[in-house]
């Protein structure tokens, strides 16, 4: 990005529409590929989220930087009651300025369908074609997006907890993205001869037994950023040949999918691998089409700055976005 900010330029608010219509998945893939790689070669650091609670509700607060992109940031939000509210607040990393406070709730839900399809892109077999995915809420759609960009999907297949819900989330893809999306009665329906498996649940207890892992699978496993929930058991852990991660700092702070396993010593922590040395070519990935290999996701910030950058740049050049009344000055 070089985002050199402009001093004579106010910092921009950017809304949940705004957003919308400024970027794509396609925009966030390439966004978070290059964000990953940049970590991976050194130039991006990233520090897992804190959470501070009171008796009402909580506050997230995650940063990251990415001189490699010129920006640097944080991403907050608060769970008060079941409504979650995000925002991003951008900054130059060149000099410092704020460049943009934008509202991130779908900001958020195209980057965590990116994270995976980039995992997709680098970690499953070339000839993947048929996908998993457990759940059907609203993160759920744009991992199945996101897959269709990382691989060319004869199949997906959808499991859930209500028969209605997959239903309608079937058909709301089918209708939208043009794909062959099928809900399924069990998680063996979901699983059998699936080349692409990927979790978005906010399930405490494993979704499918490890058992049913089979030689040549990637997974994505996504819907857990805590240590009291986990959507794999240790056995599905223990079978994957490559275990990655978005933020080795982020696991024994909300990684509970791994945590038992590596308590078992069924992998060990120099086991695990970050996305970013893979996006960097600093580590082979997959080195076997019999391999499985395993992608969690705890949702890092670095993936939010680098597709604000992306949401921030075309706002500028297309004019949108309300001036916020902030002075630029020191």
């Amino acid at each position: 990005m070089g985002a050199a900010s402009d001093p004579v330029t106010m910092p921009l608010y950017l809304t949940e529409a705004d957003v919308g219509s400024l970027v794509t998945m396609a925009d966030a893939m390439a966004a978070v590929e290059a964000c990953f790689r940049h970590q991976g070669e050194g130039s991006a650091t990233n520090e897992p989220r804190r959470r501070v609670r009171t008796p009402e509700g909580l506050l997230h607060v995650m940063f990251a930087a990415d001189r490699a992109a010129g920006v640097m940031g944080l991403k907050s939000y608060t769970t008060f009651a079941g409504v979650a509210r995000f925002h991003v607040l951008l900054y130059s990393a060149l000099d410092g300025q704020l460049l943009a406070m934008i509202e991130a709730n779908r900001l958020g839900q195209l980057r965590t369908g990116a994270a995976s399809g980039v995992a997709t892109r680098l970690l499953a077999r070339a000839e993947s074609s048929v996908a998993a995915i457990f759940g059907s809420g609203y993160q759920a759609s744009t991992q199945v997006e996101a897959l269709a960009h990382a691989r060319d999907l004869s199949e997906v297949r959808v499991y859930s907890r209500t028969p209605e819900k997959r239903r309608a989330f079937a058909e709301e893809l089918c209708a939208r993205l043009g794909l062959w999306v099928l809900p399924v009665e069990s998680p063996e329906a979901a699983l059998e001869g699936a080349d692409i498996v990927t979790t978005m649940t906010s399930s405490s207890r494993p979704v499918f037994e490890g058992a049913l892992v089979k030689p040549g699978m990637h997974l994505n496993v996504t819907g857990s950023n805590s240590l009291l929930k986990r959507e794999v058991d240790e056995e599905t852990v223990a079978r994957a040949d490559v275990v990655a991660v978005d933020s080795l700092a982020a696991v024994p702070l909300e990684g509970g999918d791994l945590v038992a396993a590596l308590q078992k010593g069924l992998v060990y922590p120099e086991g695990l691998v970050e996305l970013g040395r893979i996006a960097a070519g600093a580590h082979p990935g997959r080195t076997s089409d019999e391999h499985v290999t395993l992608f969690k996701s705890h949702g890092i910030a670095l993936e939010d700055i680098s597709l604000a950058a992306v949401v921030y740049e075309r706002a500028m050049e297309r004019g949108i976005g309300a001036a916020l009344p902030v002075s630029t000055d020191t």
